[in-house]
């Protein structure tokens, strides 16, 4: 498994929140269990205590993409460091369950956690995943959708470094909604242009037509 895995992490859990929308999904020991995706042991370890500390670590984690999605790369990097010292990890050389075409096992970095509780394993590997992905890729590759009221964390993979939107269905929307605006800037130019026409019309003297 390659480090940038685990940077998915982060933005999971912090687009269970829609802030601008009023919308909340982690509200359940079973919604915290859910972000741990094929890890079921780990998420095994989830209590309903978890859903507070959860929050409590999402809200910290948005703010580091919202310093990056800002273009403040110091802040972002000083909001993150207290939460690599916070809550550790330790990195193992990993094998098991994936084997090569000749049957020998397919090494590979491995994030190992030594949790107190579910919240302390998932922020580890997030905050560490996020690390990574800021320090491999840079801090403009962390954003916030701009597609309003949106505003989803996402990591932007582009070769170009051009993505805006969290997912397809945003730019989407997006796109149609700036289509939209400038076909409605187009007809009150037009109506305005109408309107000037008429009135310059009406004011040019009669010996002058």
């Amino acid at each position: 498994m390659e480090l940038a895995y685990y940077s998915d992490y982060a933005v999971r859990l912090v687009n269970t929140e829609e802030p601008a929308r009023n919308k909340d999904c982690l509200t359940s020991v079973e919604a915290v269990r859910e972000l741990f995706g094929p890890n079921r042991q780990a998420a095994r370890r989830a209590t309903d205590t978890d859903v507070t500390r959860f929050r409590s670590v999402r809200a910290r984690l948005r703010a580091v993409f919202e310093a990056a999605d800002g273009g403040d790369e110091t802040l972002a990097v000083d909001l993150l460091n207290p939460l690599l010292l916070e809550f550790p990890v330790s990195p193992q050389i990993s094998g098991h369950e994936t084997r090569d075409e000749d049957g020998k096992p397919d090494w590979h970095m491995h994030l190992a956690d030594h949790p107190s509780n579910a919240t302390a394993g998932y922020a580890a590997i997030a905050a560490m995943g996020l690390a990574f992905h800021l320090t491999s890729y840079g801090v403009d590759r962390l954003g916030l959708c701009e597609a309003p009221p949106c505003r989803n964390a996402y990591l932007d993979t582009s070769t170009n470094r051009s993505r805006r939107y969290c997912s397809d269905r945003c730019a989407t929307r997006a796109n149609v909604a700036a289509y939209r605006a400038r076909k409605r800037l187009e007809t009150e130019r037009a109506a305005e242009t109408g309107r000037n026409a008429e009135t310059a019309q009406a004011t040019t003297p009669s010996t002058d037509r």
